[in-house]
């Protein structure tokens, strides 16, 4: 199973500055509409063949997409492998603080 946690609960461990790893798995056309700072796009249109890159990061691991959707289902996969991940429930739609536009 994976953790999942709210967009608040998102925005207090971005302003606390923990270790933290944000991954945005939507697609770059929905990434460059609006996204976090300090997340990193891996699109779940790439993400098999990316999916090292996740492997190579210390900290916590958290997914956001549009909806909870798509990260759900990364989540999902990655904690059958043995992966302890977090699942941003209602994803960017329930996002309420500051976004970046563009590449």
């Amino acid at each position: 199973m994976y953790r999942e946690i709210s967009t608040s609960e998102l925005l207090e461990q971005l302003q606390a500055g923990g270790k933290l790893n944000l991954i945005d798995v939507r697609e770059p056309e929905e990434w460059e509409e609006g996204h976090i700072a300090q997340a990193r796009l891996i699109p779940l249109s790439e993400f098999q063949a990316r999916a090292h890159e996740v492997h190579d990061v210390e900290g916590d691991v958290v997914f956001i997409c549009r909806s909870g959707g798509r990260s759900g289902r990364v989540c999902e996969h990655l904690s059958l492998q043995g992966f302890e991940v977090t699942n941003v429930a209602g994803g960017m739609l329930a996002w309420n603080g500051d976004v970046v536009t563009g590449k």
